[in-house]
């Protein structure tokens, strides 16, 4: 499937109420036509791996087609650049997550980025960074603790982030390192715990939030279970 066949497709595929709903959620409706997640997991199945063709579908600026970009593009082929180049662009927390599970963390440089990026200006980049985090704390399995635990310091040092999709990234990498194993879990709730304590409204939302979910019964039963 060709360039224009595929934005011919996704066109086919457009739809207007799921644009105003994404609108409700923060999701920007720029250039976005509505096509389902679920529809473009089948397309890009349909493409298979393709790196010059995700590349191509990014430059379109069309959101659906770069989300499809990040399912279909090659993770051994992606550059740094390019995944710096792609960041400037995110406009939209989904685009920052896509690209995040999809492709970014499969990477060479997902570590190296999750570092990099918690510390930027720019919102939406820096979402990234946290939302590469929460994706390899549950699909790098046999990444050591010692590779995690360096990231609580950062979600530390971060949480004071008062911007709403930023927040909400730091919280969601802390509960995700925290439901890892056992050991992970006592480490990210001594984190939130100190997080907590921490005078900003950010901070103790990101805390709370977190500790509802890592202390609740049915996580520390699941880790008694194994």
């Amino acid at each position: 499937m060709q360039f224009e066949g595929i934005l011919e497709k996704l066109r086919t595929l457009t739809n207007p109420e799921a644009v105003e709903k994404m609108k409700r959620f923060g999701i920007t409706a720029k250039n976005t036509l509505g096509v389902s997640i679920p529809d473009l997991r089948i397309l890009a199945k349909e493409i298979g791996k393709n790196h010059p063709l995700a590349l191509k579908l990014w430059s379109s600026g069309i959101h659906d087609a770069r989300i499809l970009a990040s399912l279909i593009d090659d993770p051994k082929k992606v550059t740094e650049q390019q995944m710096e180049s792609w960041a400037q662009d995110f406009n939209s927390w989904d685009i920052c997550d896509q690209c995040a599970n999809n492709l970014f963390r499969k990477t060479q440089f997902a570590y190296q980025k999750v570092v990099e990026w918690s510390s930027r200006k720019e919102e939406f980049v820096k979402r990234t960074g946290f939302s590469i985090l929460a994706s390899l704390a549950v699909h790098d399995k046999k990444k050591e603790d010692t590779e995690f635990i360096r990231f609580f310091e950062i979600i530390k040092r971060e949480a004071t982030d008062k911007r709403n999709f930023v927040k909400k990234a730091i919280n969601w990498a802390l509960r995700q390192l925290g439901k890892r194993n056992l050991n992970l879990n006592k480490k990210a709730i001594e984190t939130a715990k100190a997080i907590q304590k921490i005078d900003t409204k950010s901070a103790k939302w990101i805390a709370s939030d977190a500790l509802r979910e890592l202390e609740s019964e049915k996580i520390q039963n699941r880790f008694k279970s194994h």
